[in-house]
């Protein structure tokens, strides 16, 4: 058994890997980290809606205070992008959150973030790592306070983040403009943690809401909590039915979206990202740079040279984005795989702001997403992207590995243009086309992206990914 940090934490399957033992020894080697980087400010400790989620909050809670660090203990289930807020608003040492995001029901996971918010850094989990793999090793045995006498001493504090969160969103969305509209809108928290904050908010400023799977279920209705089209049937059906403006998705921590236009059409997060920039820059008048993952679509490169702003291309992983805001580099960053966030806010993902950002944009264009989405096209032209997941043998993933090393010329009927090693190797092709391979380190599996300007040319390219890794 190794405890292992991935692109968003440590995440194992509960009782499996993720034991309140293994938990223990992951905290206190979190504690030893901060201890020995002179970060005494306090850590905030959060969680989804999982499988006894309340007891690994309360299990953290105890080993921080019993290594004197004071533990800010999350009241209920509270949404990712809050832990990162309530971070900086307390000026804490870091912060603990309990989720395994969108992964299915049996999973748990612990996601560390630093002191600036965003999920750490490789150098950071790193240490972590290392710490208490040792400890899984050869000890010691971590440290540990009854709850009862850390609330006495006051190392242990509850607390409730929702109401200062809910006020920065009123200061960074136009509500007012959000209310001139009257939008009626379906929200699906996927029985997590938005719910509450979502509804609340657009509630406020004036829409008609509808909610669905709002009740807490560490099951998430038998899916997988994740807000994309193949896992939100019952949320397109309900589309359909009620004649929405607007179907606003998050995933079961919150910091992922999904978002559905009238008749339940739903909207890729790629599309959202391009709107979202065009919108930013176009109506609400913001400058500053963009940054997006290597997976994820041109259409935010072509829309920054429409608007002259600069491009960052970055890793996977939310991290290396939220590096970027916090140190005030860009407008907006995101990732293919439904995460976001803006200038001025947290260095996470956010589900929530992005939900509510999309609303703001149909209500100042006055125009449905669909529209916003085929203007934007004639202004920059189309981009059309697909991922797909390949599971090989081993013999497949060590031949898929030499090829991918060959020189190319071309790729099925595209010049290559340059190589880029980022994260993966992503070809840059004729016609803006452009082809991204990933392995995953832990498990026979290559991810494949492409994006061309036409479907056709995009089932060249995927019919390409196919035949090279499983031919």
């Amino acid at each position: 058994m190794e405890i292992k940090f991935g692109t968003s934490g440590w995440r194992d399957i509960i009782a499996d890997g993720f034991t309140f033992q293994n938990v223990r020894i992951c905290i206190q080697a979190i504690a030893d980290h901060l201890l020995a980087a002179g970060k005494t400010g306090g850590v905030v400790i959060g969680s989804d809606t999982r499988f006894l989620s309340t007891r690994f909050m309360e299990t953290a809670a105890r080993v921080l205070a019993a290594n004197g660090i004071k533990a800010f203990l999350c009241v209920r289930d509270t949404p990712t992008p809050v832990i990162s807020f309530e971070i900086l608003r307390r000026k804490a040492a870091g912060g603990i959150n309990f989720t395994a995001s969108h992964n299915p029901p049996e999973y748990q996971g612990l996601k560390f973030s630093p002191d600036w918010g965003g999920p750490a850094l490789p150098e950071t989990t790193s240490d972590i790592e290392r710490r208490a793999n040792q400890m899984l090793k050869s000890g010691p045995a971590p440290k540990d306070m009854d709850l009862a006498a850390g609330l006495q001493k006051g190392l242990i504090e509850k607390i409730d983040p929702m109401d200062p969160y809910l006020a920065t969103l009123r200061d960074k969305v136009r509500l007012d403009e959000i209310r001139k509209a009257g939008l009626k809108i379906l929200v699906n928290p996927l029985y997590g943690t938005a719910r509450g904050y979502l509804d609340r908010i657009l509630r406020e400023a004036g829409c008609q809401v509808t909610v669905m799977n709002d009740h807490l279920d560490p099951f998430f209705g038998n899916q997988p909590p994740e807000p994309s089209e193949s896992h939100i049937p019952d949320m397109i059906a309900r589309m359909k039915e009620g004649k929405f403006d607007l179907g606003l998705a998050t995933d079961g921590d919150a910091d992922r979206f999904g978002i559905l236009g009238p008749e339940g059409r739903f909207f890729e997060p790629n599309q959202i990202l391009g709107m979202m920039l065009d919108h930013l820059k176009t109506t609400r008048g913001w400058a500053g740079g963009v940054a997006r993952s290597v997976a994820t679509t041109h259409l935010i490169d072509a829309v920054a040279r429409h608007h002259g702003i600069e491009i960052f291309e970055t890793p996977v992983g939310f991290k290396f984005v939220g590096d970027l805001i916090s140190r005030d580099k860009i407008l907006m960053g995101g990732e293919e795989s439904a995460g976001m966030s803006i200038k001025g806010h947290v260095p996470e993902k956010d589900g929530i702001i992005a939900c509510l950002l999309v609303a703001e944009m149909v209500a100042m264009q006055k125009k449905p997403l669909g529209t916003i989405l085929e203007d934007l096209y004639k202004k920059v032209g189309t981009y059309v992207t697909r991922r797909l997941n390949f599971k090989l043998t081993p013999e497949q993933k060590v031949r898929a590995e030499q090829k991918i090393r060959e020189p190319f010329k071309e790729i099925a009927g595209f010049k290559v243009g340059n190589t880029v090693k980022v994260d993966g190797t992503k070809f840059l092709l004729e016609n803006d086309a452009w082809v991204l391979l990933r392995f995953s380190g832990t498990e026979p599996v290559v991810r494949f992206y492409a994006e061309a300007r036409n479907p056709q040319d995009l089932e060249k390219l995927c019919a390409f990914g196919e035949k090279m890794l499983k031919g």
